[in-house]
């Protein structure tokens, strides 16, 4: 009977551009309104401001995301244009650095040599690439693919408070802001955590306490100004 087994690795990649794209956009612009709204702000100036957070943050979003990816892009490939450089040039010597690699980690000696030849053999430079430099497929780096991720979740988690302003009374728009994210930074905490295979409640907690941490902090700067304003 084939063995069959499940791993997680593979959604590393886009599922922390996802998580970190939603949280920031529910926390960033729910903050920004809450601090608005603590200042005094008229109901319409809170929305206006909640689009602008919500624009701005996603571009800055995608930008930061595409540059510091590209910058981890094109690290990795300058090790691997290097690495193929030395197999060509030192092919002993990277084949007595594979198998000391080997031997670290706990094979024997002529055990490392036979595994480094034939890993060496059947494709030398993915060998070096993954067990010396640590670079493995799933994990590459993707520069487009993350800042579209990024840009994308940060404008839907944005959009979660921004609906709750477009839809609530102006007597309540602060506490139901407030509220209604806490719930959907929950919410997010849960869906990373299970996605993740992390435990549930813990992913729940974390997320949701740093939310309100952000929360409570700007709505303490808006009703300092808000009241030295009156």
């Amino acid at each position: 009977m084939r063995h069959l087994e499940f791993h997680r690795l593979h959604r590393i990649g886009w599922l922390r551009a996802a998580v970190l794209g939603a949280n920031d956009g529910i926390v960033s612009t729910a903050s920004l309104v809450i601090g608005v709204a603590s200042a005094g702000a008229s109901h319409e100036a809170i929305l206006i401001t909640g689009v602008a957070g919500l624009v701005s943050g996603a571009m800055s979003m995608a930008a930061g995301e595409f540059v510091s990816v590209s910058s981890q892009a094109d690290t990795e490939a300058a090790d691997i244009a290097r690495e193929t450089e030395e197999l060509v040039t030192q092919p002993e010597h990277e084949l007595e650095e594979l198998t000391g690699i080997y031997i670290g980690r706990g094979l024997t000696p002529d055990l490392a040599k036979q595994v480094a030849v034939q890993l060496t053999e059947h494709d030398a430079l993915g060998a070096h690439a993954r067990d010396e430099l640590g670079i493995i497929e799933i994990m590459n780096a993707r520069p487009i693919q993350a800042a579209i991720a990024s840009a994308g979740t940060f404008a839907t988690g944005a959009a979660l408070p921004l609906l709750v302003i477009f839809i609530a009374p102006p007597s309540i728009t602060l506490p139901l802001v407030a509220g209604m994210s806490l719930i959907f930074l929950a919410t997010l905490g849960g869906l990373a955590a299970k996605a993740g295979g992390a435990n549930l409640w813990l992913g729940t907690a974390r997320v949701a306490f740093w939310g309100a941490l952000a929360m409570l902090a700007t709505a303490g700067v808006g009703s300092l100004f808000g009241v030295v304003a009156a």
